[in-house]
């Protein structure tokens, strides 16, 4: 059998991810609200827990689209703020014909909001987070695979962001436990994180 050329295999991968975000859409749809409400509380603690999270100056979170019932880590950021860490949260600003990725500061979570690309961001003037300033981030996924790989929503937010923080920053993914996979399909563009946590283990990688 003849190996599929890379422009095949590419396509290959794009309609196998876009089938797989359907799948996992409708997996984590499928649970009960109360059911992810505990197992978020699990992975909170999870996360809590890990001295990667602990020893960090600065951390990067995210705000959870919770009509989406993605997995609820909101008390990480108060807890980061009061043990003194600085705490910093994803960005997407319009810029030229695209757009402009990052995490900025916040000092409260009341500084949080949607700014019309659908997830709660900081102010537009709140600093912007320079390599090595955040030392841990907690990464979200619809899915991730053992060897650290994640599967996300598809805009390239964290593939295009990633590699500006990390390394020296570790990166962990939070997932439910029946969003971890065997594999996924990987591209070039694809970046391993350090950590998986789901509500019932723990993979460093």
């Amino acid at each position: 059998m003849e190996p599929f050329d890379p422009k095949t295999l590419a396509d290959l991968k794009f309609r196998a991810k876009k089938q797989l975000r359907m799948r996992m859409r409708g997996l984590r749809t499928a649970h009960p609200e109360a059911v992810l409400a505990q197992a978020s509380e699990r992975v909170l603690q999870r996360v809590l827990e890990l001295s990667a999270f602990r020893a960090a100056s600065g951390v990067g979170l995210f705000w959870p689209l919770l009509e989406r019932r993605e997995l609820d880590l909101r008390p990480l950021a108060e807890t980061a703020l009061s043990a003194g860490q600085r705490v910093f949260f994803p960005y997407l600003s319009p810029k030229g014909d695209g757009f402009e990725t990052g995490f900025r500061a916040i000092r409260s979570v009341g500084e949080l909001a949607d700014r019309g690309q659908r997830f709660f961001e900081p102010e537009p003037g709140a600093p912007r987070a320079e390599r090595g300033e955040i030392e841990f981030l907690v990464v979200p996924a619809l899915a991730a695979s053992s060897d650290g790989h994640r599967l996300g929503y598809g805009s390239g937010f964290y593939d295009a962001t990633l590699p500006d923080f990390c390394p020296p920053a570790k990166a962990a993914i939070v997932i439910f436990d029946f969003q971890l996979l065997g594999e996924l399909p990987v591209t070039d563009n694809d970046r391993a994180c350090d950590f998986v946590v789901t509500d019932r283990r723990l993979l460093e990688i």
